[in-house]
């Protein structure tokens, strides 16, 4: 790749956007390239670099189909799945548990 302009935090020029500010607008990259990199400066340590696209050269973001909506569902479906006891948490569970809070500590559960 070859380099690209790098410019301080929050002074990158018009017509260029993060992913995200993409995204916020609506739209995708759209395959392409880095156009140039802004980056956040952090005390004691490396800074934040965030790439930046075109935005006269982005695509709007694909809409849902059914298929994504009915496999976003079922995913979210199984992060809030027991893997102890089967049943919905009604909250995601958290990974370092790997089971809901009841059957993770079950001497607080009151009765």
């Amino acid at each position: 790749m070859a380099t690209v302009p790098v410019y301080p935090w929050r002074l990158a020029p018009d017509g260029l956007a993060t992913r995200r500010q993409l995204r916020a607008a609506g739209l995708r990259p759209g395959g392409q390239d880095v156009v140039a990199q802004v980056e956040r400066p952090r005390p004691r340590r490396t800074p934040l670099t965030a790439f930046l696209y075109r935005v006269d050269r982005a695509k709007p973001v694909r809409p849902m189909t059914p298929a994504k909506t009915a496999a976003l569902k079922r995913a979210n479906a199984a992060r809030r799945t027991c893997t102890a006891c089967r049943a919905d948490a009604g909250y995601v569970i958290p990974v370092s548990l790997g089971m809901c809070v009841p059957c993770a500590y079950p001497e607080y559960e009151s009765s």
